[in-house]
């Protein structure tokens, strides 16, 4: 079978890179040598890390290897994660939601079947995003998205005609291998108490940087943990990281993980850590995968859906209501019931590995030939 892989990919995001590492293993395991090529922006590093074959995603270059990999294909994969969505500047033919939308058009001159797979949808905000979604994605043969709201937007956007189904990221099914070069960085001694901290950017907001430095600083001197920067998204993250350590009097106490580890290394450090507090969904993602109990800080629908699904929103927070004191507060009570509330993550991530493996399942169904 000859599949397209369509997403964000090639552009160093730790999230999106354990998307496409949860799709091609799956893919390889459960199909008979799969001819896979992968629409990437650095496309000989994703030929190289992977082990398919990759083409140029911009619209700029290689126009013609992209039509020629989907006329060959018998499938497009467009996904996962949250591809159609308008929060960055969306125009006529630029950002993301075109963009990912086009491909599927030209997918279907092409004569290639589309699945959106295992996606997060939205926010479609813009008139103009609301049309393309509209036209676009009507064209699409399956959906199956990660958690429910997504399929309620699509319905309210009017993308009825292709049957949708809610399942769970696909980072769910993701083949953890052990590698230590994550904590093997660090000058550790073994017996601290790890909390991974994974910050970001997020547009005109900025509070919550000098809120979690307040918070850890307080973590510090009552808890004795041990910070470590978590930057999922190369130096977007590692400078995020450090606008929270310029808030702390304890920085001191503090790590920043290197930027360029792989998804999997990311994750087997995670797996060591006592808590997780996060920012991005990937690394909240990651931590319920290891069962890592997690406090989130949410700045979009998805990162909400995630951690009700992983039983984690009680301790959790809007972006918007984060405050030092409660965080402090939530995270004291969730080292406290550490033992209860890791039991209580593995059984529901193990039904979000079942759901994310659903994605797999029905794309067989639905186009195997």
């Amino acid at each position: 079978m000859k599949i397209v892989i369509s997403g964000f990919y090639g552009l160093g995001n730790t999230g999106d890179e354990a998307i496409l590492e949860s799709i091609v293993d799956n893919l390889k395991d459960e199909l008979d040598h799969p001819d896979l090529t992968v629409f990437s922006l650095s496309p000989k590093k994703t030929a190289e890390t992977y082990g398919v074959k990759s083409v140029y995603r911009g619209w700029r270059h290689d126009f013609k290897g992209k039509v020629k990999a989907l006329r060959e294909a018998d499938l497009l994969i467009s996904g996962g994660g949250g591809l159609l969505q308008d929060t960055y500047p969306t125009k006529f033919l630029f950002g993301p939601l075109p963009y990912y939308l086009l491909i599927v058009f030209l997918a279907k001159l092409c004569g290639t079947k589309v699945m959106f797979f295992s996606q997060g949808i939205g926010p479609v905000n813009s008139a103009w995003g609301k049309i393309l979604m509209k036209v676009f994605a009507n064209m699409a043969n399956f959906i199956t998205v990660r958690d429910q709201h997504s399929k309620d937007l699509l319905h309210k956007l009017g993308v009825n005609r292709p049957e949708s189904v809610v399942t769970a990221d696909i980072v769910f099914a993701f083949q953890k291998k052990e590698d230590t070069a994550c904590i093997d960085s660090l000058p550790l001694k073994g017996d601290e108490k790890l909390v991974a901290v994974s910050v970001r950017p997020w547009f005109q907001h900025t509070d919550h940087y000098k809120q979690i430095g307040i918070a850890l600083d307080q973590l510090i001197e009552e808890e004795d943990i041990t910070p470590v920067f978590v930057p999922m998204e190369g130096h977007h993250d590692v400078k995020a990281s450090n606008f929270v350590l310029e808030h702390m009097q304890h920085g001191d106490r503090c790590y920043v993980l290197g930027p360029d580890f792989s998804p999997n290394q990311y994750l087997n450090f995670i797996s060591n850590c006592d808590l997780t507090i996060g920012l991005r969904l990937h690394s909240l993602i990651f931590s319920a995968l290891v069962a890592v109990p997690h406090i989130g800080i949410s700045y979009d629908k998805k990162v909400e859906s995630l951690l009700k699904r992983s039983g984690m929103w009680t301790y959790s927070f809007p972006l918007e209501t984060l405050d030092a004191a409660q965080l402090v507060d939530n995270s004291k009570k969730v080292l406290a019931n550490h033992a209860e509330l890791k039991a209580m993550i593995e059984t529901n991530a193990q039904g979000m590995r079942r759901d994310a493996l659903e994605n797999i399942d029905m794309m067989k169904e639905r186009f195997l030939k």
